[in-house]
This record gives structure tokens, sequence and C-alpha cells, in this order.
């Protein structure tokens, strides 16, 4: 009968081979206790604990100093949403013209006042020398007026005159008349006589009443007082004011951007904008921190301000104004939340920072310039604010 089959025993693996305990060497070739794998899991083990008590020792003490260290903070809110921002115009004229100069260089700083460019002027002198010669043409129509009044005046004195004869040779005829010594042919054209007479006496009053009206109800009117010379002189100041206009100058100290838009032959309908003036020595910070950061910001907080560009460099200032309304408000078409079916967003409230740039060994900041604004609020959490944050805000209605 064939033998039965014995299993044979896996091969043992080199990492799991018994290895002979070796007992180590002392001085003097005594033979030191052998470190059991029993003893040494029990020497981790205590190790092990005395790490774990440590660490549950300065739980505790982590816990309240981060306690006090939320409780006293808070005092600084902190925005990177916030840009630097600057004066800046485009520059144009409201008169039309062909560009005859143009006095600056692209990126070149100019003072108040300076010259940036000019217009031909020939048309607008043309026209202030017309405006004058009808300045002066009314004038001596004025002073013509006043010389007819005068005349008219003579006129009527005359023609009473003649009004008051007319009256006695009728009053005479009558009474020769009653006795028959005239003709009633003669009474009759003495009648006539002074009635012709009394109408243009009349019509000459009314001339002289015109004439009066025409030189303002004041026949001694000086003539640069009357209206017509008025108008004439205003139309001489219009003209003068677009002849004026054909000289561009800088309001404010700046730098000029985007010169070589035009070019001398150039021709500029007005209000044509034909580069930008940026003024780099008045700059602010505009900042749009969370709703929720502005509680304690008040105008006259202490900022302090980094800019990306200059990371060494700090500028001071003070919060100059925080907007009425969040920026949401002034958009284009502002968030309607009126179905209930909504996503609660935290707005963004406008706040602008003024800096102070009088030290001069700081770089220059230019407009656009992406900046980080710290505000010292001066009020800390507090205990309740931290209460409130670890045990929940309550709600009404629950």
């Amino acid at each position: 009968m064939a033998e039965p089959l014995r299993k044979s025993a896996p091969p043992i693996r080199d990492d799991e081979a018994p290895r002979p305990a070796i007992a180590p060497v002392g001085p003097a070739g005594a033979r030191t206790p052998r470190r059991t794998p029993a003893a040494d899991k029990f020497r981790g083990m205590k190790r092990r604990d005395r790490v774990r008590w440590i660490l549950f020792a300065l739980l505790p003490l982590v816990l309240i100093i981060g306690a006090i260290w939320y409780v006293t903070g808070g005092k600084v809110i902190s925005t990177d949403d916030a840009y630097v921002n600057a004066e800046k115009v485009g520059i144009s004229t409201d008169v039309s013209g062909i560009v005859q100069a143009v006095d600056v260089k692209d990126n070149q700083h100019v003072d108040a006042g300076a010259v940036l460019y000019r217009l031909d002027p020939r048309q607008f002198q043309i026209a202030l020398d017309n405006a004058k010669s009808n300045r002066a043409q009314i004038g001596l129509s004025i002073d013509a007026m006043k010389q007819d009044y005068q005349r008219m005046q003579s006129d009527v004195a005359a023609q009473q005159a003649q009004v008051d004869l007319d009256q006695l040779n009728y009053d005479r005829n009558a009474m020769l008349l009653k006795t028959a010594t005239i003709s009633q042919a003669v009474f009759d054209q003495a009648h006539y006589s002074l009635d012709n007479d009394k109408s243009k006496l009349a019509a000459l009053h009314q001339q002289t009443q015109v004439q009066l009206a025409k030189l303002g109800g004041n026949p001694d009117i000086d003539t640069a007082q009357h209206p017509q010379y008025l108008q004439a002189k205003a139309q001489v100041d219009e003209a003068q004011r677009q002849l004026d206009h054909t000289v561009i100058t800088a309001p404010f100290a700046g730098v000029v951007t985007n010169v070589p838009s035009i070019a001398p032959g150039k021709y500029l309908a007005a209000s044509t904008t034909a580069f930008f003036l940026v003024d780099t020595d008045h700059v602010w910070v505009d900042a749009t921190p969370k709703e929720t950061e502005v509680t304690y910001v008040r105008a006259g907080q202490t900022a302090t301000v980094t800019v990306d560009t200059y990371p060494d460099d700090e500028w001071h200032g003070v919060v100059e104004s925080v907007s009425p309304a969040a920026a949401q408000e002034f958009s284009l078409l502002p968030a309607q939340n009126t179905s209930g079916n909504w996503v609660k967003v935290v707005q963004r409230v406008p706040m602008r920072v003024r800096l102070d740039t009088s030290d001069k060994n700081l770089p220059p900041l230019r407009a656009g310039m992406s900046v980080e604004v710290d505000v010292d609020t001066g009020h800390a959490r507090g205990l309740p604010h931290f209460l409130t944050g670890l045990f929940g805000r309550s709600h009404r209605g629950q």
C-alpha cells in the first residue's frame, strides 16, 4: 500500500528566520543582560505616555493663549482688494481746429499751466477781429441814436411853437368871423393848419419816445452800458475765449501719457480727447473691504499701505471716507433678491484712504497699482464676540 503524501512545510523567509540571542559583551568580558522584545515594548510605551501627558498638559495652555490672542486682537482690519488711484483727465478743448504744435513728450512730467499743444489760431483771430469791429460799430450807432434823440427834441420844440402860433391865428380868426371881418374860408384854413400841426407834434412825440426806448429810457446812458454794446462786447469775449482755447495748458501738475495719438496737422473736433494727464503728486487708495470688516472703521483712523510693486516700503495715511452704500448698489444691474431663492453674499463697501506722499525717498506710486491696506480701528474683538463665535449666534423665532 502506498504511503500517504506528507504536506511539506512552507519555506522560511530570511526575515522570519529565528535569530540566536547574542548576549552583548560588557567590560572585562562580562555579559550584560539580554534586552528582550517585551522590555523594549514596555520602555517604548512609557516614552509615549510621557509625550502624551506633556501634550495634554500643553493643550489648555495653548487654548488659553489662543483665546487671549483672539479676544485682544482684531484691532487691525486688512484687505488686499485695494488699488492706487489718482486724478486723471482726458485733455481736450471745446473748439475745433487743426493741431499746429505739440509741446510735450510721452510720459513727461509737466507743471500746472504748462502748454501741452496748440491749434491753428487764424480762424479764431479773424472771428475776434470781426467781433471787435462789430462792437465799435455798435458804439457808433449808440452815439448816433443819442444825437438823433437830441435832434428830435429840437423838432418837437419847433413844432410846439408852430402849434402855438396856429392856435393864436385860430383864436383871432374866430373873433373876426363873429364880426364878419373875415370870410369863412380863411377861418377854415386856420382851423385846418392848427389840427395838422397838432398831428405832426404828436407824431414827433411818438418818435422821440421810440428813440428814448432804444436808449434804455436814459438819453444820457453810457455807451459801454447800452444793451447792444454789452451784447457786442460778449461776442468779443467769446471770440477771445475761443482764441485762448487754441492753446491748451495743463490744469494741474502731473504726467502726460498717450501723447503720440496726436501730431501736427491732425484735425481735432471739439471735446475730442487728445491724450491724458495723470496727477502723480496726489494719490489715494480705493479699497473695498467686506461689510463684516468695516464695523468699527471710521474716518480719520490711521492706515498702513504696502504696494505689491514695492514690498519693502510702507506708506502711511488715514481713512478719508467710507461709502454710504455697498458697491453693488452702483452697478448697472444690481441684484434683486425678491424670490427667496437666493444665496447670501458678503457685500463690499468702498473706502478711500488718503496717503502721505511727502517722503520723497519713497518710490513713485502709479494709478492702478495693487496694494494691501491695514486700518487700525482701535477696537478689539472682546469676550462677547469670542463667546458668540464659540457657542453660536442665537436666532429669533427658534
